[in-house]
Formats: structure tokens, C-alpha cells, sequence
């Protein structure tokens, strides 16, 4: 199976294209890689699966890429608005797509629990988000923070709350984010009771575990119907 890199020259390119050509992907090879300003038509043109890990005004351009050729398409972009996951469902009527905020194996096991503990406990226990990324992250909360957001809403309800200025109200989904260092990725949710509180927290120490995320979800991706899936799917979790 052929792979291809967009942002190339990126962490996360760069990380890539160290796990493919380590020899721990026996079945994956590297078609090619592209920066800013590469031939992304012909990247797909050469590539079984193109994994993109760069920004959503580039994505936007590769899912219609990835829907005009019919190949896989693996997104690890985050910032992603509402616009561009309906661009995405429309485009996986046509090809494979795998979506996710955050590729790693944990954080999606951490999902899952959030969302069994947001559905037994209910709204009447706080929900606080806290999340820590390297100082050089752009968007804030994480696309990681939003996604354990909507795991605890899709179970109980409840807003979702930035600006913590005043008193909160029932059923708020609080947001708290640290910027700094070469922090790779820290995540916990805390459900907080009547004298009783539980966190449930993930932290990453090595940006290669995104990278083989990735590759295990282009691996998945073959042969698999056209349509839109989530980490989840491939880890069946």
C-alpha cells in the first residue's frame, strides 16, 4: 500500500515518513511527500492513502482531491469548523476518509470512558476539560479538549463554556488550556459530585505515537466502504 505525505516538512510529516521508512510497516511504503507548496494532485495520483496532518484551508483541498480520485484519506488536521466536517461527509460518498481530532490509540480509549461516565453520572456532576500543548499549538481549546467535550454532551447535554467569568451553571462543560514548552499533549476530564470528584486523564510523551495512529488507520482504511470514520471505528472501541 503507497503512502502519501502531505506537510511534509512538519512534526508530523516528519514523523511519518521516520515510521515508514523504519521497517515496522512491512505492508506501507512511501509514495512521496509534499510541503506548502508541492503538486498535491499528483501526490494523490501517486498514492494508494494520503495522510494529512497540516492545516484546514490544505485540507479542504485534499479531501476534494481525495473524492475526485477515490483514494484514502487520513485527516489528523484539528481546527476543523462545522463547514469543514460537512465538507468532509460529503466527500466520503465517494471514498474512504478517516477523521480524527487526535490519532492516539489512548485518548480514543479515554473518550470512551468519558462518555460511559458522562452517561451514568448525568448533569448534576460538573464536567471540567483541561488540556496542555507545546507553546507553538494554534487553536485553543484543542480539537482533542472539544472532542471529550461533545463525548460528555452527546450523553448528558450541557454548553460548552470558555470564558469561565461568573458563577457556572448546571450542566456547563468547562474548558481550561495551557500553552508551553514541548509539551506534546495532556488531556483529563474531571467529573466533579457532592464531596466526591473523578478524573480520567491521558498524556502523551512521544509525538511518534500519533504518526503510528495514522498508519494503522490508513491500514484499516483498505478495503473498507466508502464513508466517514473515527479512530474509534479502527480501534473498534
Amino acid at each position: 500500500m503507497k503512502i502519501g505525505i502531505t506537510g511534509q516538512n512538519g512534526r508530523m510529516g516528519q514523523m511519518l515518513i521516520q515510521e515508514l521508512r523504519g521497517g515496522a510497516w512491512p505492508d506501507l511504503q512511501l509514495a512521496g511527500g509534499i510541503g506548502r507548496d508541492g503538486d498535491a494532485e499528483n501526490l494523490f495520483k501517486i498514492s494508494d492513502a494520503v495522510i494529512d496532518f497540516t492545516r484546514p484551508e490544505a485540507t479542504r483541498n485534499h479531501v476534494a482531491l481525495a473524492a475526485q480520485k477515490k483514494k484514502i484519506l487520513i485527516v489528523g488536521t484539528t481546527g476543523l469548523t462545522a463547514e469543514d466536517e460537512s465538507v468532509l461527509n460529503n466527500a466520503a460518498q465517494q471514498t474512504v476518509i478517516v477523521s480524527a481530532p487526535n490519532m492516539s490509540v489512548g485518548v480514543n480509549l479515554l473518550l470512551a470512558l468519558v462518555e460511559q461516565a458522562a452517561a451514568r453520572l448525568g448533569p448534576d456532576w460538573d464536567a471540567e476539560i483541561y488540556e496542555a500543548h507545546h507553546k507553538n499549538k494554534i487553536d485553543a481549546p484543542s480539537g482533542t479538549a472539544l472532542a471529550l467535550g461533545k463525548a460528555v454532551a452527546n450523553q448528558r447535554g450541557g454548553a460548552f463554556v470558555t470564558d469561565r467569568h461568573g458563577a457556572r451553571k448546571q450542566g456547563d462543560i468547562g474548558f481550561s488550556v495551557a500553552r508551553g514548552g514541548d509539551v506534546v499533549g495532556e488531556h483529563s476530564v474531571t467529573f466533579y459530585g457532592a464531596g466526591e470528584r473523578i478524573s480520567l486523564q491521558h498524556m502523551a510523551t512521544n509525538r511518534a505515537l500519533f504518526a503510528r495512529g495514522a498508519l494503522k488507520a490508513a491500514e484499516w482504511a483498505k478495503g473498507q466502504k466508502p464513508g466517514l470514520y473515527f479512530m474509534r471505528d479502527v480501534l473498534g472501541v
